[in-house]
C-alpha cells in the first residue's frame, strides 16, 4: 500500500527518488512548477528534454503522458515530466489528469523509485479547480498498482494543502 503524505513547500527542495514536473508539451521549460524545476535543476534537465524532442518526442509530449530525465542539480534521482490537461467547462478531461498521475507512477516503477514527489498537476495556470484536482490525484494514486512506497504531494500554499488534506481524508469509497 502506497503511503500518501502532504508537504507544504517547494517541490524543487524535496529529496525523493523522483520529482514530478507539471510540464508543458514542449518539454522545454515554462512557468510555474515547470520553470522552477528547470531553473533549480540546471541545464542538464533542459539538455535531456531537448534530446527527447530530437528523438522520441519530436512533436512534444502528449497530454496525460509522462517521460523521465535526469534530475540535474535537484535532490532526486530523476524528474518525470507529465503534461496535464487545461481545464474545460465544455469537455470532461478528468481521464487525462488521472493519466498524468498513473503514467508518472508507471515511469517511476520502471526507474525503481520508492519515493515520488508530485505537484498539484493542472491546478495552476491550466485552471483545474483545486478541490477536483486534489480528488482526482488522490483517488488515482490510491487506485494505481505501484511499487512506490511513498507519494508525497508537495503543495505550494495553504489553500492547496487544505484541498489535498480534504481529499486524503475521504476514504477510498468516498466516505469521510
Amino acid at each position: 500500500m502506497t503511503r500518501i503524505t502532504l508537504v507544504l513547500g517547494d517541490i524543487t527542495a524535496e529529496r525523493a527518488d523522483v520529482i514530478v514536473n507539471a510540464a508543458n508539451s514542449s518539454l522545454l521549460g515554462g512557468g510555474g512548477v515547470d520553470g522552477a524545476i528547470h531553473r533549480r535543476g540546471g541545464p542538464e534537465i533542459l539538455a535531456a528534454c531537448e534530446d527527447l524532442r530530437r528523438s522520441h518526442h519530436g512533436k512534444g509530449l502528449a497530454t496525460g503522458g509522462a517521460v523521465a530525465t535526469t534530475a540535474g542539480r535537484l535532490q532526486a534521482g530523476h524528474v518525470v515530466h507529465t503534461v496535464g490537461p487545461v481545464w474545460s467547462r465544455e469537455e470532461d478531461r478528468s481521464r487525462l489528469l488521472a493519466s498524468c498521475y498513473r503514467e508518472s507512477l508507471r515511469i517511476a516503477d520502471g526507474l525503481g523509485a520508492r519515493t515520488v514527489a508530485f505537484p498539484a498537476v493542472s491546478t495552476g495556470v491550466y485552471g483545474w479547480p483545486l478541490d477536483d484536482g486534489a480528488r482526482i490525484a488522490v483517488e488515482t494514486v490510491r487506485a494505481t498498482r505501484t511499487a512506490v512506497e511513498e507519494v508525497r504531494f508537495v503543495l505550494f500554499d495553504e489553500r492547496a494543502h487544505a484541498a489535498f488534506a480534504a481529499a486524503v481524508a475521504q476514504g477510498p469509497d468516498g466516505s469521510a
